[in-house]
């Protein structure tokens, strides 16, 4: 057997029965076992996975983990998670009554993207691509309109150039202003109607954890 770990919790209690609870100092990681054999791309275990992730986070906030990640025994989650820990505990204890939210929206400003057979080496080409999403822009109204509406609801934003097509917030907000967030969407899909974007929530801690993700 081999566990496919799921996310990184503050206590025990906050993983079971929903799935089992490997210890790593004194955190948690939640997992599913599967048979050794099984692929980790397997379209039902994604499906299974992601519906455990999201009963998860309806009894607490977690750290999530990168899809893939798997132990093949429990004694190996410290000597491969031990370096985490202090900034897990530190997510976990500060953010434990916080969830992510994300707001992608389509760029208004797009900088082509750049040709690979133009650059000489790859390194070049990475910088260029870098470049290109950096140049990508969301319309100015609707931008004073998020931070109008969303990033007031929020305790900590960030503004992510994802590509050089597309813009988006990422946030965390306390839970209970969650059921708030549907309005604020509502109210900024009525002063932008014309700037297509995708509001949603709740998700784990991923953004704000990116040093930690495996």
């Amino acid at each position: 057997m081999k566990a496919v770990v799921i996310g990184a919790h503050l206590l025990r209690d906050d993983i079971e029965p929903l799935a089992r609870a490997i210890p790593v100092g004194d955190l948690y990681l939640s997992a599913l076992d599967i048979p050794d054999d099984q692929p980790l791309g397997d379209r039902e275990l994604l499906v299974t996975v992601a519906g455990v992730r999201g009963k998860l986070l309806e009894t607490a906030t977690f750290v999530a983990i990168r899809y893939g990640f798997s132990l093949r025994s429990d004694n190996d989650a410290l000597a491969r998670c031990g370096s985490m820990l202090d900034s897990w505990r530190e997510l976990l204890t500060n953010h434990r009554d916080h969830v992510e939210l994300t707001l992608k929206a389509a760029a208004d400003t797009v900088r082509p993207r750049p040709d690979r057979k133009d650059f000489s080496n790859g390194a070049s080409y990475l910088r260029a691509l870098h470049d290109s999403a950096q140049a990508a822009a969301v319309d100015p109204q609707f931008h004073a309109a998020v931070e109008a509406l969303i990033v007031p609801m929020t305790v900590k934003h960030r503004w992510i150039h994802r590509d050089e097509k597309s813009i988006e917030l990422a946030a965390l907000i306390e839970r209970v202003r969650l059921e708030g967030l549907s309005t604020a969407g509502a109210e900024l899909r009525r002063r932008c109607p014309s700037i297509p974007f995708l509001l949603s929530a709740p998700w784990p801690l991923e953004v704000f954890a990116d040093a930690d993700r495996q």
